[in-house]
């Protein structure tokens, strides 16, 4: 199992997603002879997931049933042990775009934190590229390392355990990107110029709050750096659902179409508004938004290593 390619069949050792509905998954380590509770039950390891193919239909002790999903790093990010505060899908996207990556790239990247942007950039960078991850913390370091190895794609990765804001990422004149998600990312400008390629390179700075923004670009520009500004990404989600309105009395109007009498198993009124003319009402489909979204995450700082 690996997270940058994809396996027909469940092994031991593998790291499935269990898929109990769309609000409801978990990520489960493969093993013979361990079982995993489930409301709907148990699954038995060595009976029920072991060769079996990823997606199966799993029925459990109880009767219910679950899916059993190869991981991703989208799955990854939904469902990973938060040891930090962590970046979603939506600010991952577009931070890949933004940094221009690409099979074949060299990235930096501090801090590792819980891993979920690092598993996107490896999926991104494979099988040619590489990343250089730089944590602060000694256990978040050695933990990401396990992940990794376990994920099937250490060959792909560096960890490094050292303060980036004094030693900087332990590379020089190498990288295409370099991505920062530190207290004081405005100490590591320096050292991230330092670790991309002298023909140039993007850099990406998250931070939660714009006092640390505005030192952010400071520093670039002290450093040099061009095409600096600074976005935040809101995601609004919206349903799609059925709405019945009344249909308005507009006198003599509506009873010549109603003398019309509407055909709904006619194909030419498929497309139509489904009505209901002896109850006096017409339905549609409807974009609704939700009454609650998620808000403010970060800022995101792009800029760009001028070459003169």
């Amino acid at each position: 199992m690996s997270f940058i390619e994809y396996g027909d069949t469940i092994k031991d050792g593998d790291t499935a997603i269990v898929f109990l509905g769309h609000e409801s998954m978990f990520p489960v380590k493969v093993q013979h002879g361990t079982v995993t509770q489930t409301k709907y039950g148990v699954i038995r390891h060595s009976m029920d997931l072991i060769g079996k193919k990823y997606g199966s239909k799993v029925t459990c002790s109880k009767g219910g049933w679950v899916f059993i999903l190869h991981p991703t790093p989208e799955l990854w990010t939904m469902n990973l042990p938060h040891r930090t505060q962590i970046l979603y899908s939506t600010d991952i996207s577009i931070i890949t775009m933004m940094l221009e990556l690409k099979p074949g790239s060299i990235v930096c990247e501090s801090g590792t934190g819980s891993g979920s942007l690092s598993h996107a950039l490896i999926r991104t960078v494979a099988p040619t590229g590489h990343l250089y991850t730089v944590e602060f913390h000694q256990q978040r370091a050695e933990k990401a390392r396990e992940e990794f190895r376990e994920h099937g794609v250490e060959h792909l990765v560096t960890v490094t355990n050292q303060d980036v804001c004094k030693n900087g990422f332990g590379v020089s004149n190498i990288a295409d990107a370099v991505f920062l998600d530190i207290p004081s990312p405005w100490e590591a400008i320096g050292h991230a110029k330092a670790a991309l390629k002298a023909e140039g390179g993007r850099i990406c700075s998250f931070s939660p709050c714009i006092e640390q923004v505005q030192r952010t670009c400071l520093a670039m520009e002290e450093y040099g750096f061009t095409e600096i500004n600074t976005l935040e990404i809101l995601l609004r989600v919206y349903n799609v659902r059925t709405i019945s309105l009344q249909i308005p009395d507009l006198g003599k109007a509506a009873e010549d179409n109603s003398s019309t009498g509407f055909d709904s198993s006619n194909p030419s009124n498929q497309g139509s508004p489904c009505t209901n003319l002896q109850q006096g009402t017409v339905q549609f489909k409807s974009g609704v938004p939700q009454r609650e979204m998620v808000g403010h995450t970060g800022y995101l700082t792009f800029a760009t290593k001028s070459l003169f």
